[in-house]
């Protein structure tokens, strides 16, 4: 039996060497070489081509590459009795947080304006600091850390989610109450998982209903964004300005407006990039217990989305 990695535009040999050094009698298919599906029984995914999971008849286990798994969840053709586990890892969280603090900190401190000053030779000493209140929307392991770090370097934060929390140690608002949320805070960052409930949920009337001028980051997935209504937004100061790392379609288009948009800053969706020497190890421990019918670790909620 065999693993088949799919993940179309993405070099796999890094996952091959660390898969084949930590259990080297595991076989491995690399899509599109599959060339012998029905001895497949676990696949690893990333962005594989929809309905291509129908290709192997003894599947056991769907592994996502990343912490996402809305590429999965979105391919109806995925059965339903096959468990589905993601990747959790620390130096995710690390990069990820490290990347909303410098989004945070480059508008609390005005660098892009004074970029600008430079190329222009502005010598303007107005107003150097924004006050600001940080919102995340997701506080699950990733959006929770990026709280408790803003938090500790002294920025007042809140937290939004889709789900009633108790015993949160920040301000929290729940989806009931997003109005009184956004209305709290002037930096939104989302964090949030990709899911029916949260797609194209950044759009222009979520915005209408932010404090003028907010700095929108959204680090989660593209599909959160009606990107259209970025742009209308930016124009009637809704929001100030954007740093956007993950898009509707990837790689972005050489005609997309955002392209030449100051207002927005904009990473090739490498805010928090899956490390395979991390990672595999996940990978091949999930093999070893579905063998051995032990509890998978990292599974999937698919009600839940994540």
């Amino acid at each position: 039996m065999s693993l088949a990695i799919i993940c179309p535009g993405k070099n796999a040999n890094p996952w091959i060497e660390v898969l084949k050094n930590l259990d080297p009698d595991l076989k491995i298919q690399v899509y599109p070489e599959i060339n012998d599906p029905d001895l497949v029984e676990f696949v690893m995914l990333w962005n594989h081509p929809k309905n291509i999971l129908n290709s192997f008849p003894n599947l056991k286990l769907i592994s996502s590459m990343g912490a996402g798994v809305d590429h999965i969840l979105t391919d109806n053709s995925v059965p339903d009795n096959i468990p589905i586990v993601r990747i959790v890892d620390e130096k995710l969280t690390f990069s990820m947080t490290n990347f909303v603090i410098m989004g945070v900190l480059n508008f609390h401190r005005q660098l892009t304006r004074y970029q600008e000053d430079q190329r222009n030779r502005i010598w303007d000493m107005s107003n150097p600091e924004i006050d600001i209140k940080v919102g995340v929307m997701g506080v699950g392991a990733l959006g929770s850390d990026v709280l408790e770090k803003l938090s500790f370097m002294g920025f007042d934060v809140v937290g939004f989610g889709f789900s009633e929390k108790t015993d949160f140690p920040y301000p929290y608002f729940s989806k009931e109450k997003l109005e009184d949320f956004l209305n709290e805070v002037n930096v939104l960052v989302c964090l949030l998982p990709l899911t029916p409930d949260t797609e194209d949920i950044l759009n222009l009337d979520l915005f209408s209903k932010c404090q003028p001028g907010t700095y929108l980051i959204n680090v989660a997935r593209g599909k959160h964004l009606v990107e259209e209504d970025l742009v209308i937004a930016l124009g009637k100061g809704f929001l100030s300005g954007a740093l956007l790392d993950v898009y509707r379609k990837e790689p972005l288009p050489k005609d997309h407006p955002f392209w030449s948009d100051k207002r927005i800053q904009m990473t090739p969706h490498i805010a928090s990039v899956t490390n395979p020497k991390a990672a595999a190890p996940q990978v091949v421990d999930n093999i070893h217990r579905i063998r051995s019918n032990q509890p998978l670790h990292n599974l999937v909620n698919r009600e839940r989305g994540y």
